[in-house]
């Protein structure tokens, strides 16, 4: 029987449908947040690429200026509010807002500190909150705007030693349903996009051996790539999606159907 299908290079499928507008990614400095950072400006977006890694980030920017777009990058500090806000006065006004950055220090509840739990939910949540909070004002004045979460199934199925992880990510889905309310009579869209195993090095190097078998759990047997959740947030973010709003969108195999 042959195995699972891969895909094993993305078409150019450039449509300019971004072009003019401005978009935000955080944590884009690699994984899954430099492949959306690279999609959006291949749509003809000028991307802000929002990320604590300077020389990672400078390799995002050539890419996405490769893919045709025009790329910038702010290195901050997401745990850091002042640098959130710092973040939100540096690019101003925004169409497209994606709240990617995450961190994920899993441990089973009773050695679970402090310290860590603070840093998951204020770079998580915290930081999400406050940067969506500063730039949906001119986007509500536009009546225009989508914002993207990206969370993870992990909110949704609660695996063992993940439950810090797992409640920062319920938070940005319950996140989204909320602003959806908030937002939606003014124009501006917000929806969640939940990944479930994606390659990336540091997915690979948390999870280590069982990362494989959890994407041979999905129905589709295989792990997923980070281009492939790029373009579902590139669907989200577009006009393609303009009748969607307060979705949850799981970019998983099919892992929570199971």
């Amino acid at each position: 029987m042959a195995g699972p299908s891969v895909p094993s290079k993305f078409v150019d499928m450039r449509t300019n449908e971004l072009d003019g507008q401005r978009a935000v990614v955080t944590g884009a400095t690699a994984g899954i947040g430099r492949a959306i950072a690279v999609k959006l400006a291949e749509a003809g977006a000028t991307v802000h690429i929002v990320g604590r890694r300077e020389e990672l980030g400078k390799q995002t920017v050539r890419l996405a200026e490769q893919a045709g777009g025009e790329a910038h990058l702010i290195l901050a500090d997401l745990a850091d509010i002042e640098d959130v806000r710092r973040v939100a006065a540096e690019v101003g006004e925004t169409d497209v807002l994606v709240n990617n950055a995450g961190i994920y220090p899993f441990a089973p509840t009773p050695e679970q500190s402090l310290e860590s739990y603070e840093q998951v939910f204020g770079i998580n949540v915290r930081a999400a909150y406050f940067l969506t909070a500063a730039l949906v004002p001119s986007m509500i004045t536009r009546k225009r705007g989508s914002i993207v979460n990206v969370s993870s199934v992990a909110g949704q199925v609660g695996p063992a030693g993940t439950s810090v992880y797992s409640a920062s990510k319920a938070a940005m889905d319950a996140l989204t349903r909320s602003w959806a309310a908030e937002f939606g009579t003014a124009g501006v869209r917000v929806n969640s996009v939940a990944p479930g195993p994606i390659r990336t090095d540091n997915a690979v190097e948390k999870v280590g051996e069982a990362f494989e078998q959890f994407g041979a759990d999905t129905l589709l047997g295989r792990v997923g790539e980070p281009d492939e959740i790029a373009e579902a947030v590139l669907f989200l973010a577009s006009s393609r999606s303009s009748y969607i709003t307060g979705a949850v969108l799981n970019a998983d195999g099919g892992y929570v159907a199971v």
